[in-house]
C-alpha cells in the first residue's frame, strides 16, 4: 500500500505529465528521512528518449518543489520504466495482457509473490494465470507488479543482421565515388 503522501505526489504528477505529453508510470520513494530518493518512471506514446527524460526531470522537480512534500533533501532520479516497466494501474494490466508479471500481494490464498501471464481485468480485479491455475488478484491488494522483461535474442540477432546489411549496401553503392577536382 503506497502512503498518503505517494499517493498525493501521484495524483500531482500524473497531471503535470499528461499536461507535458507524458504518462507517469509509478513513482517510487526510497531511502531514510535523512537520504530520501525519490523515483519517477515517465514513457511517452511513441516511447522515449534520453532529452524527454532530460525535459521531464526539470517539470518533475518543479511540480515536487512546488507541492513541497519532503522538509529535508532528497534525490530525484526520472527514468523510463525499462524493461521490467512497473504496473499500477488497471490501464496498465489491460494494456500488457498476454505479457509474464511478476506481482507482489497481501496474501491471498496463502501467496504474497506471483509469476505468471497477465490474463486480462474482471472488474477491478486482475486476471493472472500461474502455475497453470486462472487467480483473481484484486488491484487494491497489490503491492508491487511488474512486467517479467524478457529479450527475443533471435528477434534481436535478425535485426542487427538487416541493419549490418543495409550498413554494407550504402558502402558498397559509395564505392569509387571519389570526387575529382
Amino acid at each position: 500500500m503506497r502512503s498518503k503522501k505517494e499517493q498525493a505526489l501521484i495524483k500531482v504528477l500524473e497531471q503535470v505529465a499528461e499536461e507535458n505529453g507524458y504518462e507517469l508510470v509509478d513513482l517510487d520513494i526510497a531511502g531514510t528521512a535523512r537520504a530520501r530518493i525519490v523515483r519517477v518512471y515517465v514513457d511517452k506514446v511513441d516511447g522515449i528518449n534520453i532529452d524527454d527524460l532530460a525535459a521531464a526531470n526539470a517539470w518533475v522537480d518543479a511540480a515536487i518543489e512546488a507541492n513541497e512534500p519532503f522538509s529535508t533533501a532528497y534525490t530525484l532520479e526520472v527514468s523510463s520504466p525499462g524493461i521490467d516497466r512497473p504496473l499500477r494501474t488497471l490501464e496498465h494490466f489491460a494494456r500488457f495482457e498476454g505479457e509474464e508479471a511478476k506481482l507482489q500481494t497481501e496474501p491471498i490464498e496463502g501467496r504474497a509473490h506471483w509469476t505468471g501471464t497477465l490474463a486480462g481485468l474482471e472488474g477491478d480485479a486482475i486476471l493472472f494465470e500461474s502455475s497453470g491455475k486462472m487467480y483473481h488478484i484484486p488491484h487494491d491488494k497489490l503491492k508491487k507488479a511488474q512486467l517479467k522483461g524478457t529479450i527475443d535474442f533471435k528477434k534481436v540477432a535478425s535485426k542487427v543482421e538487416l541493419e549490418l546489411e543495409f550498413a554494407d549496401d550504402d558502402e558498397t553503392e559509395t564505392e569509387g565515388t571519389e570526387d575529382v577536382i
